[in-house]
């Protein structure tokens, strides 16, 4: 972890299976595990470092963006319809390719993993309770679990927890709750049934639609969204991670949400998360902000 104005975190350099080989022009060359994929990236307005010839030569398959949100993949021959990613000795990921550019993994998380497995490490209670909120293909979840915790995954696509939940048998592992809920929805019914966790991780999307058609729109929701699910915690022992890929939102705007929601937390960090490339580029992704406390 480097602090430049905030605090820089890089996909460990440990994690072998992961890659970001170059970046610029507004995309991405990545390796993940023995494939090699080109990726639309806004954030990559530099030149790219290596040549183009080298970008063409080494990669699997290739995103064609047909508007904002959809495109298609351009393979190379031999290219298999699904593939897994591991993560360490922790767990294990199934990796395709879809018409939203993404592939089931969001890796410059492993920051946030990392820590959540320290955090988790540290604690006094046994079988603590962490809640994972827009929860994805489960990575966060999958850590949580592998750490020791009785893990809640809660997303409002259930295509996405199908996915997870294949990634919890691959893994090794059992026993995540799995729920297709609206986050905002599912945080209040808890907090008037008396539920508390020990730690909450969430990655709240710029806008979506819950299961019912519900509409979140960031900046609308965001504070009620955050204050509440601080109220979560218990206030003994736990960890509370946020990120958002929102632009405009900020590290600075997400600790003074923090701050003014809780006022006496402890060992606040923000800032961005970044991934390295091998051609020295600094790739910045999304901001967070993330704190514990420990008995």
């Amino acid at each position: 972890m480097v602090k430049e104005s905030g605090r820089l975190l890089t996909v460990p350099r440990s994690w072998k299976e992961y890659e970001l080989i170059d970046c610029g022009d507004q995309e991405k060359l990545e390796r993940f595990g023995k494939l090699i994929l080109i990726r639309p990236e806004p954030g990559a307005y530099w030149k790219k470092v290596l040549p183009e010839d080298d970008w063409k030569r080494m990669h699997h398959a290739r995103f064609i963006s047909e508007t904002a949100t959809k495109g298609q993949w351009v393979k190379k021959k031999g290219f298999p319809e699904e593939w897994t990613l591991s993560f360490h000795d922790k767990f294990t990921l199934q990796l395709t390719l879809t018409a939203f550019k993404h592939i089931g993994v969001f890796p410059e998380q492993a920051a946030n993993w990392d820590y959540m497995g320290r955090v988790l490490k540290s604690f006094k209670t046994p079988h603590p309770q962490v809640l994972n909120l827009f929860a994805y293909t489960g990575a966060a979840s999958l850590m949580a679990r592998a750490s020791g915790a009785e893990t809640t995954h809660v997303d409002s696509i259930k295509q996405v927890i199908t996915w997870a939940n294949r990634n919890q048998e691959m893994s090794g592992l059992k026993d995540i709750r799995w729920l297709v809920e609206d986050a905002f929805k599912f945080i209040k019914k808890e907090l008037k049934r008396g539920k508390r966790y020990h730690g909450v991780i969430m990655d709240p999307p710029a806008y979506g639609h819950g299961p019912k058609g519900e509409k979140w729109k960031l900046e609308n929701q965001i504070e009620d969204l955050v204050g509440n699910a601080l109220q979560l915690l218990e206030p003994s022992e736990h960890f509370f991670i946020l990120n958002t890929y929102t632009p405009g939102f900020d590290s600075e705007n997400i600790r003074a949400l923090i701050e003014k929601q809780m006022t006496a937390v402890q060992e606040l960090e923000t800032g961005q998360l970044f991934l390295q490339a091998t051609s020295g580029k600094k790739l910045p992704v999304s901001s967070f902000g993330r704190f514990h406390k420990l008995m």
